[in-house]
């Protein structure tokens, strides 16, 4: 893996702004930058993302099936008693999972880390799967990159084919995300796109509008009944909502399954250290409340760990420790309230003053693409830039 200075487009701009992609600059700072470009060889990609991150999505399916098999384990989990039943019933009735974005932290030298899996309301889909290819056929035209160059990007071919696999011709699927929220509608309507493009026929609404027709069904804005229904919303805060009460009558299937709210759960990390200690891409993880009680916790707390809450977005209330010392804190603390866990330490490689984070994306239940952020901070966070990738020819 090499961070690799490059020309920009001249005209990316312009083309960002016709494609709607609207969010390339945030809060004044670029989020989409094209000045360098990551470089992997197809030995790395193959053999230290793809085939790994396969084996990590199959492991967590392993996981949902130990966890719910143990009440003490679903108790961890922190989710609501009332929903347990309807997650169980959604693993059994072997609903199945759509995608979802492992976040790796990779060297190139030692296999990647598993920091976490954004398996549930992942967002960076369209840069990745859209954005990131454009610039790799511009550059590549542009001969920019050089001839024999590719980019590990099957995202949303792979995204037709699931939609394909497992809906019916010309069903009728509801998209809805938070008005007013540009990085959330690019994601939805990427799936969207793929639904069309899979003969599905493919409706957004906005998550608010969404109402209880009298006979207790999910409505759009316009009252039609949803029968299925891709929600931008994470199941732990849906769980929470007055709605839930009529998930379980309301004949509705929703991607990503119920079930996905255990495995998009950090708590999944423990267990899976449980399961396979000592895998190549897994950190040691624990439970906080196990870390006094455990020889190989104890010492974790006295080398540099990460404390996480189960619940989080975008690096808030995460902490970094390393010999006693606090190295960073995540300054937004909104998600302090839930329970947390202990994970090493696996400090993110220097590259031209900042440090990336390889999001490793799964369709279906195999990892099909890539995208990287990277930051100048510890903690990737909201602000974290998006990178274009290739793999050198």
């Amino acid at each position: 893996m090499d961070r690799i200075t490059l020309p920009e487009r001249p005209d990316w701009r312009a083309k960002a702004a016709e494609l709607g992609f609207t969010f390339a600059d945030m809060h004044g700072e670029p989020y989409w930058d094209e000045t360098s470009a990551y470089a992997f060889s197809l030995e790395e990609i193959e053999g230290r993302v793809e085939d790994p991150c396969t084996e990590l999505h199959a492991m967590c399916r392993e996981a949902v099936g130990k966890v719910l098999a143990d009440e003490a384990l679903m108790e961890r989990m922190g989710l609501p008693r009332l929903r347990w039943e309807f997650i169980r019933d959604s693993w059994e009735a072997g609903e199945p999972e759509v995608y979802g974005r492992f976040d790796l932290a990779y060297d190139g030298k030692g296999p990647a880390k598993l920091l976490e899996y954004n398996a549930d309301t992942p967002t960076s889909l369209y840069e990745s799967a859209s954005f990131q290819w454009l610039w790799y056929e511009d550059q590549l035209a542009a001969r920019v990159l050089p001839e024999g160059s590719d980019q590990f990007n099957r995202l949303h071919e792979a995204l037709v084919e699931r939609f394909a696999e497992i809906f019916p011709a010309d069903t009728d699927l509801h998209f809805a995300a938070m008005s007013g929220a540009p990085e959330d509608y690019a994601t939805v309507e990427t799936m969207a796109w793929a639904a069309r493009e899979a003969g599905m026929g493919a409706h957004y609404t906005d998550l608010e509008k969404i109402g209880i027709s009298e006979d207790g069904q999910f409505t759009d804005a316009d009252d039609r009944v949803i029968g299925t229904l891709f929600k931008l919303y994470p199941w732990e805060d849906l769980f929470a909502d007055e709605f839930s009460a009529h998930l379980a009558s309301a004949q509705c299937r929703f991607i990503e399954p119920p079930w996905k709210a255990l495995v998009s759960n950090k708590a999944i990390l423990p267990v899976l250290w449980q399961m396979f200690p000592g895998h190549p891409n897994l950190l040691p993880s624990f439970f906080a409340d196990d870390t006094k009680g455990l020889a190989d916790a104890a010492h974790l707390m006295l080398a540099g760990h990460v404390t996480k809450p189960i619940f989080s977005r975008e690096g808030a209330s995460v902490t970094i420790t390393t010999q006693g010392r606090v190295l960073e804190r995540a300054t937004n603390r909104e998600y302090d309230r839930h329970p947390m866990i202990v994970q090493a330490y696996a400090p993110l490689p220097v590259m031209g003053g900042f440090r990336p984070v390889i999001g490793a994306w799964v369709v279906g239940e195999t990892c099909v693409g890539l995208g990287v952020r990277e930051d100048r901070a510890l903690i990737t966070q909201d602000l974290s830039r998006f990178k274009p990738h290739f793999i050198e020819g």
